[in-house]
């Protein structure tokens, strides 16, 4: 009972444990028992937490000790050893920690240790257990040698010791463990060289050593060993030779080894078998990454067993041999990175297990083999890097199975087969670099799994095909180096997961798409040496996980934006070659990784800001060919990192700050064509020796430059003189005049602390506390108060105001109450919520309420007051909302006849919402409920959020509306909150963004299917490029050239990235608030007194 007393038991797996109980501890669960003597306690994945308490050593007849897959902590107890019997114990998958118990040494007859993957450390002093047949101390940070006391495990078998931190050699004296059948020491820091006496281990099946640094050759002696199946020595630096053994068994006894993993080595040769007869079951041959060279082993062609063969990244030559089609069972066949030449022989194709070939990175010429095309079990085909010409097989369109095809880098001509596009399992597709030609079929949109996209660098033309925004799985998308032309179609910016668009050097026209700063994953966008117009959009500064951003070579307008300021992973800007104008905005200093900073050949005025110093990571800078003045800032010096700067043709002046000599790494310096004077740095001078730097700088003397500087040096001795002259006078008035400020303040200080004692004299208790406590409200003498943060009205004019709380004074029910219109006789109207029974008791209520009032924003609606009183009765008071609810606007806005909202006007209310909703979020208030009913509309018709906090002033919420859960309402409630049953920011966003949707499409959520809701509905005709379908009547009139046409599928956009499946995807309130002003391009509409075509809903 005392092991039961330190645990925590969260599934109650030993509530049974009952001291009581006839058989205790016998019939408890996991304990078995011998002659009521407790000898097994098994315990696995009960997920028990807690130490282990050394009472366990009162067990004195265990045998058997299994509490695997837990999660007990602390050390593992010494006193164990005192169980003698011990034959078995299991403490893997725990977090115990601390060091390995010395006393285990004396657990003679132990037979099974397992501490894997646990948290112990330190060197293991002690000996162990000599008894052992199965060792395993793998995944935890045990460091020193490997235990000397493993010799003398003579019954040992298994020993796993990977992934610590043992080091040294690999003791020979493992050579004599006769009966060792599996030994995994990969991953540890073990050196030296492979022991040859393990060739002793008769027995031995498994040899891993992965991950070390062993030095040397491979004892042939140890592939020799009859009955090894496995050896992996791959990650070391080991060298030489492979021995044949490794392959061949050339002795009359059936060949053993089956698995041979050599990669990541510096072996450089194969030796060849000594005779004609090679008896092999070899299945796995990988030697990837060595040094090895010379041509294919032709012997290996007779290995039939071999399913896995790996050349990858060696010096292999010569062709590839017409015998590995020998290889019937052959499924894996990687060569890539060698230096095979000539054509792929035909007789592959007999290897029709093949799932992957993988000849990329040599010298093979010809034509690619149509008959690839009928090998049906192809997953990958990588024959990128070589030299193969013709046109790519239409024969491929029968690898239905597909998944990897990488073509790049040849000489391929033709168009693209359509025959590719029915490769439905394709995930990458990788034909850059070729010759091919026509334009990019519209079928590609068919390739529904495609992940990468490569076509650069080949002579596509046309235009970009809209279909592409039909691959939503798309990461990379890379059309760079083309004749493409046309503008961009707007369905790229409902790629949710497209991380890398390279589009450069093409003749691609338009404005630069700002649907693109609504993918929020793209990390590299490069749209330079294009017909790119307009300016860079600012909510580019929504891009947080941009790395690379390049417009060069364009015809982009504008200022740069300040916004991009916000893109806090960026590493590179460069904008070069365009017609930008207005000053380097500072806030490009918030930029820490910035490395490549490219402005130049621009129309940019004004200085250059001292603020870009603290961009420290900065390697680069280049502003040249501007307007730029002033002087060349001294900060430029804390550019540790700089290795580039071109300050040249633009307007600088003054002198060239000395301290840029003490940037170390600063390479390329050009300062010419300026209006710099002075004396050259002589540092600067002697490290950057040509006249090119610094030329075309009238004012400019000293080396490289032929001008001496004996006449400025005098004027400059004079200035310092004048400036130092000049510095002194006014230090001393300024000097004078703050002595005369602190006495004058002074003086006033003695003052005020006069009068102050002298009124705190004059007042009277009594007053203070009446001040203190009137202005708040109204009472009964003393009783229930009506508490009013502004106005003052009583409990009985509110009770008089709704006819007693008449019903037809309801303005609406909800699941915490009704609501009601109160009008004052002095001509007042507010709304009056009365809360349902179950409301908190009154002083609980009180101090929420207040809460509560606190919480105030434009686009909510604001409690002014509320009470709480018997009998039960709890109430809140809010202004009235003349003009309705959403649902109520929308519903008539449906009508033809009624009232049409127009586009501007919805984007008004989506984002009062947003906003309204993002700053509860920011006060770390959850909504539960966002729906169109609790939107409502003062008098000007702005948007107001209502029905948050409501929960917090009741105990539970009244199900007077059918259609609503706990957690909100059925329609808008996110799929995790029905399942959880719990609010959180994230199903907020998701039911704000079946709002979004509804207000842009009119659509309510539950007009579907239960196979269709309205996000795969609006997904569906975006697919189908059915984009009408979407708008609802007011909308019918946008035109499709029109920049509200590209506003309204931004906001569409920005509803579906709302309600990605997984919380984790959708973005927070207050990026939502930023996506949506991004929205709006024309003029923002001003919240007017009626947001339709026509007269007031209301």
């Amino acid at each position: 009972m005392s092991f039961k007393l330190n645990l925590h038991d969260p599934l109650g797996a030993l509530t049974a444990w009952d001291s009581s109980t006839p058989l205790a501890p016998c019939d408890w669960r996991g304990v078995v028992c011998t002659n009521n003597r407790v000898t097994e306690l098994r315990l696995p994945r009960l997920q028990l937490s807690g130490r282990l308490t050394d009472q366990l050593a009162n067990l004195r007849m265990l045998r058997k000790f299994s509490i695997r897959s837990n999660f007990f902590n602390g050390t593992i107890p010494s006193s164990l050893s005192k169980c003698a019997l011990l034959r078995s114990v299991f403490l893997q998958y725990n977090l115990f920690s601390g060091g390995f118990p010395a006393e285990f040494g004396n657990l003679t007859n132990l037979h099974v240790l397992n501490v894997a993957e646990n948290r112990l450390s330190g060197v293991i002093s002690g000996d162990l257990p000599s008894s052992l047949k199965y060792l395993d101390l793998s995944s935890n940070a045990f460091s020193g040698q490997i235990p000397r006391s493993i010799v003398n495990m003579t019954q040992l078998q298994v020993v796993n010791l990977s992934f610590n931190r043992f080091g040294g050699e690999i003791p020979a004296s493992f050579g004599e463990l006769q009966e060792l059948q599996h030994l995994w020491l990969d991953h540890n820091v073990l050196e030296g060289t492979l022991p040859s006496a393990l060739a002793n281990c008769s027995s031995l099946v498994h040899l891993s050593v992965e991950g070390n640094a062993l030095q040397g050759v491979i004892p042939a002696a140890i592939g020799a060993l009859t009955n090894l199946q496995v050896i992996s020595l791959s990650q070391n630096g080991l060298s030489g030779s492979v021995p044949y053994s490794m392959f061949c068994n050339v002795s009359s006894h059936a060949p053993s080894l089956r698995i041979v993993q050599l990669g990541f080595n510096a072996f450089t040769d194969i030796v060849k078998p000594q005779t004609a007869t090679c008896f092999s079951a070899l299945q796995v041959l990988d030697i990837q990454h060595n040094q090895i060279r010379g041509e294919f082993p032709l012997w290996l062609t007779g290995v039939s067993t071999l399913s896995v063969l790996d050349f990858s990244v060696n010096h292999f030559s010569g062709q590839i041999p017409s015998g590995i089609g020998n290889l019937s069972g052959l499924q894996e066949l990687r060569m890539s990175n060698n230096s095979f030449h000539g054509e792929i022989p035909l007789e592959i194709k007999n290897c029709a297990s093949i799932s992957v070939i993988d000849f990329e990175g040599n010298r093979l010429t010809g034509e690619i083999p149509s008959f690839l095309g009928y090998m049906r079990g192809l997953k990958r085909l990588s024959l990128g890097g070589n030299r193969f010409s013709g046109t790519v097989p239409a024969s491929l369109g029968n690898l239905l199975e597909l998944e990897i095809l990488n073509l790049e880098d040849n000489g391929l001509n033709g168009t693209l087969p359509l025959e590719l596009m029915g490769l439905g399992n394709l995930t990458v597709m990788e034909l850059g670099g070729n010759k091919l030609s026509g334009e990019v079929p519209t079928g590609i949109g068919n390739l529904s799994r495609l992940e990468i996209l490569n076509l650069s660098a080949n002579s596509l033309s046309g235009i970009i095909p809209s279909s592409l925004g039909n691959l939503f799985k798309l990461t990379t998308l890379d059309l760079s180096k083309q004749n493409l032309s046309g503008e961009l179609p707007f369905e790229l910016s409902g790629l949710p997961n497209l991380q890398v668009i390279a589009l450069q050097e093409n003749k691609l026209s338009g404005n630069v798409p700002e649907g693109f700063s609504s993918l929020v994953g793209l990390r590299y966008l490069n749209l330079s040496s294009n017909g790119f117009s307009g300016q860079i959009p600012s909510n580019y500064g929504f891009l947080r996980s941009l790395v690379s951003l390049s417009l060069s070579d364009n015809h982009i307008t504008g200022l740069v934006p300040s916004d991009l300021g916000n893109c806090s992973d960026l590493e590179t800007l460069e904008v070069r070659s365009n017609a930008l104008s207005g000053h380097i905005p500072a806030d490009l200093s918030r930029l820490s990784n910035l490395q490549e900073l490219d402005l130049g050949r621009n129309n940019l005025t004004g200085e250059i800001p001292d603020e870009i110093s603290s961009c420290s990571a900065l390697e680069s800078l280049r502003l040249n060919s501007n307007h730029l003045s002033g002087p060349i800032p001294e900060s430029l010096s804390e550019l540790s990192n700089l290795t580039t700067l071109d300050l040249s043709s633009n307007n600088l002046s003054g002198v060239i700050p000395a301290n840029l000599s003490s940037i170390t790494g600063l390479m390329s310096l050009n300062v010419s064509s300026n209006n710099l004077e002075g004396k050259i740095p002589s540092l600067l001078g002697s490290r950057f020796n040509s006249s090119s730097v610094f030329a075309n700088n009238s004012g400019l003397c000293g080396k490289p430059l032929a001008r001496h500087c004996k006449d400025t040096e005098k004027k400059d001795k004079m200035k310092r003189l004048i400036l130092f002259i000049a510095v002194a006078a006014s230090g001393a008035v300024l000097l004078t005049l703050c002595c005369c400020f602190y006495i004058f303040s002074l003086l006033r200080w003695r003052k005020r602390l006069k009068d102050r004692a002298s009124g705190e004299k004059k007042t009277s208790p009594a007053r203070v506390s009446s001040a203190g406590s009137g202005g708040r409200g109204s009472s009964e003498n003393g009783g229930p108060k009506l508490v009013m943060f502004n106005n003052k009205i009583t409990l009985a004019e509110t009770i008089e105001a709704t006819r007693q709380f008449d019903e037809e004074n309801v303005l609406s029910r909800t699941r915490y109450g009704l609501v009601f219109k109160a009008c004052y006789n002095d001509g007042m109207v507010l709304s009056i919520r009365r809360l349902s029974n179950g409301s908190l008791d009154e002083n609980m209520f009180r101090k929420e309420a207040e809460s509560l009032g606190k919480v105030r924003h434009r686009n909510l609606t604001v409690l002014r007051g509320y009470y709480a009183g018997p009998p039960d009765m709890r109430l809140l008071v809010y202004d009235y909302m003349p003009n309705g609810n959403l649902a109520t606007l929308l519903q008539e806005a449906s009508h033809q006849d009624g009232h049409v909202l127009n586009w501007p006007m919805r984007h008004l209310i989506a984002l009062g919402i947003a906003r309204g909703l993002a700053f509860l979020h920011s006060s770390s208030i959850i909504h539960g409920d966002v729906k169109p009913q609790s939107v409502l509309f003062d008098a000007d018709f702005e948007a107001h959020l209502s029905d948050f906090g409501l929960d917090r002033l009741t105990v539970a919420a009244s199900a007077e509306a059918s259609t609503s859960t706990l957690v909100g309402t059925l329609g808008y409630i996110a799929p995790e909150a029905v399942l959880t049953g719990e609010a959180t920011k994230e199903s907020d966003v998701y039911s704000f963004g079946i709002v979004l949707l509804e207000i842009l499409t009119g659509k309510k959520p539950v007009m579907f299917t239960e196979d269709e809701d309205i996000v795969k509905w609006v997904k569906k005709q975006l697919q189908r490029g059915q984009i009408t379908e979407l708008l609802e009547p007011g909308l019918l009139e946008l035109d499709p050239e029109s920049s509200e046409w590209e506003e309204f599928l931004l906001g569409v956009k920005v509803g579906l990235l709302c309600t990605a499946p997984d919380p984790r995807d959708r973005p927070t309130m207050s990026d939502i608030v930023f996506m949506l002003e991004g929205c709006r391009v024309g003029p923002d509409i001003p919240s007017s007194a009626d947001p339709t075509s026509q007269p007031s809903p209301a």
